[in-house]
């Protein structure tokens, strides 16, 4: 029997290789991502706050109010029922789907078939970007408008899209452009997006543009997705119209809503994709393997709040535009130049000179954070055609709005029949 020499004093066990750094080799998909643009402004915020400073955050479309006590009581009373812990179906469950296609009926006089036109989704959000992934192929394009909602340009990107974008200051001029880009475009765009009320410049459309997108699907082959967030919340007696009242529209596309703006349910995640069935189909296979659906009690007080808290739904719109009308007569006051919005929880301002000339929309935000203690949402955070505007959210009540006012008018100064004087601390 053999055996191994005995080490010697002179002699030294190898050393092991050393090992290299591990790295982290991430999806391109990734890469597609820019830096978050309002990273910065959220960054100080948070740290003033921390530091207990108080400011006002105009930021975020966040709304300020809870849901009426029915839904919230309907929650409880539905999470204390045993049967609904369990997993639920990721197309949502058919009550609450017949709920939304009976409010369609109701308000816009659409018909929908509840078991394969209509899908609960968890937020609009999280169901544009997963439709995204049912419709979009790699190196297909996507037309949306600009400025944009930062998910509807990174979406089609995960996707593995690419997207042109075409600005929607004015309506005619986006279907012309539509019109044209299919022309001189191969292969031509598989998907348009359309988002009125506009979020963020709260532009709106009229019934006949969507009748004469409609028309433009059908020429040119390609789908629509339209966004209709803010369905609920609208003024002056104006009534935004789905895209899903004009006529064919469940030929080419579908619309998707939420529950989070005019029902305050954004925490809840409440909303559903309505309209052509193949492509709710489609969302419901990506939803199938991604996700089930919400929690069945959240559903279940969905229902009531769909049913029972239309009321609500309108003094909420009176309330938002109550602080509109604050917020526009303070800014103008002050030199800024904005439009009076018809919809939607925002005002897309332009800030006054001699700022508009030299500061960037970013500076000018992180100015009015660090000066002001007012937190704004750049402008260049929805893209290049938003720069020069900051948009503001109606979600402060009146009392906060009018401090807001004040704090940016003394870093600004207030425009008097003089021009702009300096206000004093």
């Amino acid at each position: 029997m053999s055996s191994s020499p005995a080490p010697t004093a002179d002699s030294t066990p190898e050393s092991p290789e050393p090992l290299k750094p591990f790295r982290i080799q991430l999806a391109e998909r990734i890469n597609r991502l820019p830096q978050y643009v309002l990273a910065r402004v959220n960054a100080l915020l948070h740290e003033k706050r921390k530091a207990g400073q108080d400011v006002i955050d105009l930021g975020m479309g966040n709304p300020s109010e809870p849901p009426q006590d029915v839904v919230i009581e309907k929650l409880m009373e539905a999470a204390r029922d045993p049967n609904n812990h369990g997993y639920s179906k990721a197309n949502g469950i058919l009550n609450l789907r017949r709920e939304v296609a009976a409010k369609y009926f109701k308000k816009f006089g659409v018909r929908l078939d509840p078991e394969s036109e209509v899908i609960v989704t968890i937020g609009s959000k999280e169901g544009f970007s997963h439709m995204c992934l049912a419709a979009m192929g790699a190196g297909e394009t996507a037309i949306i408008p600009a400025p944009y909602f930062p998910a509807h340009m990174y979406a089609i990107v995960m996707a593995s899209g690419n997207v042109i974008t075409l600005d929607v200051a004015d309506s005619e001029k986006f279907l012309s452009n539509v019109a044209y880009t299919c022309q001189h475009m191969t292969p031509r765009p598989k998907l348009l997006v359309v988002n009125y009320p506009h979020n963020p410049s709260s532009k709106t459309v009229e019934p006949e543009f969507y009748v004469e997108v409609v028309k433009l699907a059908r020429r040119y082959g390609f789908m629509v997705i339209s966004d209709f967030a803010y369905a609920d919340v609208a003024f002056d007696g104006y009534q935004p119209p789905s895209f899903l009242a004009a006529p064919g529209a469940k030929e080419v596309g579908v619309e998707f809503t939420t529950m989070s703006k005019g029902y305050n349910m954004a925490g809840w995640r409440v909303g559903y994709c309505c309209g052509n069935a193949e492509m709710v189909r489609a969302l419901g296979i990506i939803k199938g393997y991604y996700d089930y659906g919400l929690f069945q009690a959240i559903q279940i007080a969905a229902i009531v709040a769909l049913r029972h808290t239309e009321a609500a739904v309108e003094a909420q719109a009176r309330l938002y535009q109550d602080r509109r009308d604050l917020l526009l007569d303070g800014l103008r006051k002050q030199g800024w130049q904005v439009e009076t919005p018809r919809a939607g929880m925002f005002c897309w301002a332009k800030y006054p000179e001699p700022w508009a000339g030299t500061l960037s929309s970013l500076d000018f935000s992180m100015k009015m954070l660090e000066e002001a203690n007012v937190a704004v949402s750049p402008g260049s955070g929805f893209g290049a055609a938003g720069e020069g505007y900051v948009r503001m959210a109606l979600v402060e009540n009146e009392n906060r709005l009018r401090q807001a006012l004040r704090q940016m008018g003394r870093v600004l100064g207030e425009r008097s029949g003089r021009g702009l004087e300096k206000v004093g601390t």
